[in-house]
């Protein structure tokens, strides 16, 4: 089975990926940010997500961002990276460089174009993934987002995944805002790290025997949700955790409402003054110049400021 102390344990930020004038991943602004996220409380780098714009770029650049975050500092093992693709051979591809560079994991969401697949496809997909990597240390993490890939992971595609691939499933993200069935997966399958999708269940997950959480938030909150971690480390479910909790999801509602990816990327762009960060890939787009006023008074008053 997968030796569960290799996982990383505890807050992992869902990486935002800087952007160059042409719309393609910037691996020194991005690098420098990862760097201050593992230095302000992160465990680890979520890298190339659904935060991080991932399936805006092609299957080369994804791969070169990856190479440059790592020959910029960023360790290696440190990194769990979005490696799913619609394509199969795009995943196949982004999974075995990952692997070959030394990372963590890789988080694999479904092939999500085709709706309604059956479990017998999924499962024919992430066997294939692994066949051919067709690398021992390959550890894949499964990532259940069914809200915006509409494929969900269910329990018979993780059974028989785990029963084939015993030393290669090595967990789950779930991000399915259902903490029944985060909760569920933590104590069902105790040899798989499974981590929660929002930093809002980091105590629910904890609570349950789970590893953490791979959370956007972390963004601009990672010391809180440090924080959180370090207190639960500590003691438990204790009060002051639970206070901690407190804190970090009344931090996340700020982004209600808003989409978080440009309202998070307008935060750094103004705390670091490099108006570049503020830039999203096309269908997504910027918050508009009538309304950044707004949203930096909006985000003061609820606490987000970053330092």
């Amino acid at each position: 089975m997968v030796d569960n102390a290799a996982p990383i344990k505890g807050v992992l930020a869902a990486a935002l990926t800087a952007l160059d004038e042409n719309f393609s991943p910037d691996s020194k602004l991005t690098a420098d940010h990862c760097h201050w996220l593992l230095a302000n409380g992160c465990n680890g780098i979520g890298l190339l997500g659904t935060t991080g714009e991932a399936f805006s770029f092609s299957a080369s650049e994804r791969m070169r961002l990856l190479e440059g975050v790592i020959d910029q500092g960023i360790p290696p093992d440190r990194l769990i990276v979005g490696t799913g693709a619609a394509a199969l051979d795009d995943a196949i591809t982004l999974t075995a460089h990952a692997t070959s560079l030394g990372c963590v994991g890789c988080l694999v969401v479904p092939p999500f174009y085709f709706k309604n697949i059956s479990d017998d496809g999924l499962y024919a997909a992430y066997d294939e993934i692994i066949t051919r990597v067709d690398n021992p240390a390959l550890r894949l993490y499964l990532y259940n987002f069914p809200q915006t890939s509409a494929v969900p992971i269910t329990r018979n595609v993780i059974d028989r995944l785990i029963k084939t691939w015993p030393d290669t499933i090595a967990g789950l993200k779930d991000s399915s805002a259902s903490v029944e069935n985060m909760v569920g997966l933590a104590r069902d399958y105790p040899e798989l790290s499974i981590y929660s999708g929002t930093e809002r269940l980091l105590l629910d997950i904890l609570e349950a025997g789970g590893k953490g959480c791979i959370a956007a938030g972390a963004n601009i909150t990672a010391p809180a949700i440090a924080a959180l971690y370090s207190e639960w480390e500590k003691s438990g479910a204790s009060p002051a955790a639970f206070k901690a909790q407190e804190k970090v999801s009344a931090l996340r509602d700020v982004f209600d409402g808003i989409s978080m990816i440009p309202a998070m990327k307008l935060l750094l762009a103004r705390h670091l003054n490099l108006p570049r960060w503020a830039q999203v890939v096309p269908p997504m787009v910027p918050i508009t110049d009538d309304g950044i006023d707004a949203f930096m008074a909006h985000a003061k008053s609820g606490g987000v400021v970053l330092s």
